[in-house]
Order: structure tokens, then sequence, then C-alpha cells
């Protein structure tokens, strides 16, 4: 099973201050022991919420409002893409994690394979195309751009488990297919809702683990895009273009989108997150 741990973002992270050295140390051993215990697929830091940007889309309507977010409680700082055995395993591998004070809320990936079947499901249709699409190489590293984390915002719908209908997911699988083949798509994935999700929760040395669902958050992420792109604004014209599909899919016709680029390894060369 793959997971995505989301590190919940804290006033120091909010302030654009990197990690401290013996913490960045820390986090690369933990890392490491992942990696070497072949559990690791990905671990990204975001920068901070006033470098980013949200894409509202409701009723037509396209607003863009730039950070910082200080009235949000639910901002991520960065996150983990690991693969598990099981929810258990997952959650130990969170425990381990050289936090002393903070929370990570550990969601399993919505994978094709145990989406149910639907019988109008049409052959070679949106579920034939996503395999394809996560099976496909990712675009190379363009010079001269900055990634970026897309945070796509769950809904009523997305939290019980309502999936799409077909025509939609055969609408993004295209905009995807799009992305990808600009080289703007590094990667992407949908997550489960929270009724299958963990917390920890972090306080020295003690771990304390709370099962979903976490019905009292108001920004729940139904899933992310890694993109690749010049600008933010250039991210935010890719995000609205996605919002535009999207939305008229959701319940009230309204969605919306976080932009954040993501900490790399010039931003700790140059002593801060630009």
């Amino acid at each position: 099973m793959r997971f995505l741990m989301l590190v919940k973002a804290n006033a120091e992270s909010e302030s654009g201050a990197l990690p401290s050295p013996q913490l960045v140390a820390e986090m690369c051993r933990f890392n490491e022991e992942m990696r070497k215990a072949g559990a690791l697929l990905a671990a990204e830091g975001l920068q901070a919420s006033s470098k980013g940007a949200r894409v509202h889309y409701k009723k037509g309507k396209l607003t863009v409002v730039d950070g910082p977010f200080t009235e949000s409680k639910e901002l991520i700082a960065g996150l983990w893409l690991f693969q598990a055995k099981s929810m258990a395993e997952a959650v130990e591998w969170a425990k381990r994690v050289p936090f002393e004070a903070g929370e990570v809320e550990i969601r399993p990936l919505m994978e094709i394979e145990e989406i149910p079947v639907d019988p109008a499901e049409k052959p070679d249709g949106w579920r034939d195309k996503g395999i394809e699409l996560r099976e496909a190489s990712a675009p190379a590293r363009r010079p001269g751009t900055r990634r970026y984390m897309g945070l796509v915002m769950a809904d009523p719908d997305s939290e019980v488990g309502t999936l799409p209908n077909e025509k939609l997911m055969a609408d993004m699988g295209a905009f995807f297919q799009k992305g990808l083949d600009a080289g703007v798509i590094l990667s992407g994935e949908g997550l489960q809702p929270t009724s299958k999700a963990k917390r920890v929760r972090y306080a020295g040395k003690q771990r304390m683990v709370i099962d979903g669902p976490f019905t009292e958050s108001k920004e729940i992420i139904a899933g992310y895009w890694l993109l690749q792109f010049r600008s933010k604004s250039e991210a935010v014209d890719f995000t609205k273009r996605f919002l535009e599909i999207d939305a008229p899919g959701r319940r009230l016709d309204e969605c919306f989108s976080e932009i954040r680029p993501l900490i790399e390894a010039e931003d700790f060369a140059a002593g801060r997150a630009h």
C-alpha cells in the first residue's frame, strides 16, 4: 500500500525559517532508514503559505488569493510518500519521525485497482488510461523551473468516498495526459477519505495516535499534483484550467486548490526559503 504522510505547519515553518542543522541531520537519517527498508518513495518540504496562492472556482467565477493564509489551521509544511504493508506499519513509521512537537496525518492513496468497477464503465476508459498514466515515466526536470505542489481540497462527496462520474474522470485523465506531454506535471495522486486516515501527535518522546475521520477540519486535502513552472503565475494559470474541469463535477459547482513552491536544495545553500 502507498501512503502520504502530511506534516502540519507551525509558526516556525510559516515564518519561512528553514529547519535547524540538527533537525535536518536527523531527518536525513530517518529518510535513509526508510529508503534502505524500501519504504520511501519521495520526501518534500513546502515553503511558507506566504509564497503560495489559492485558486477558488464557484459557479463559473475564478478568484485568486495570495498567501499567507494566517486564518488556516490546516496548513501543510511537508510530506512523505511511502509504501507499507498496512496502516499499522505506516503509523509505526510515523512514530519514528524525529519530531518533538507537531502533528502528521497519514492518508492511504486512492489506488485505481481498489476502486469498484461500475457496470457502465466503457472498455479502455478512464480506468485503463489512469493505469497507463501512473506507469508512465515522469517528465524530466527543466532548467529554470521551480517545483510547485498543487493541493486539491476535498468536499463532502469525496469525504464519503463518492467518485466523480465517468465523464469527469475521462476529462481529468485527458487533462493529466496533456500536462505530462507538456512536461509540467511530474506526478499526481488522489487520497482516500479521512475515515481511512490516522494522525500522530508529537510531545517530546510521546506519540498519540488519533483515528479519522477528521470532520472538524475545514481544509481536508483530497489529492495533489507535483508541477514544474518558471513562475508562480504560470502555476496559478495551470490551476485555473484544472478547476474549470474539476468544479462542474463538484457539489455546488465549487472547489479550490492551493499552490505552494517546494523547498529545494539551493534554498538550504542560500540559508533561507525564498
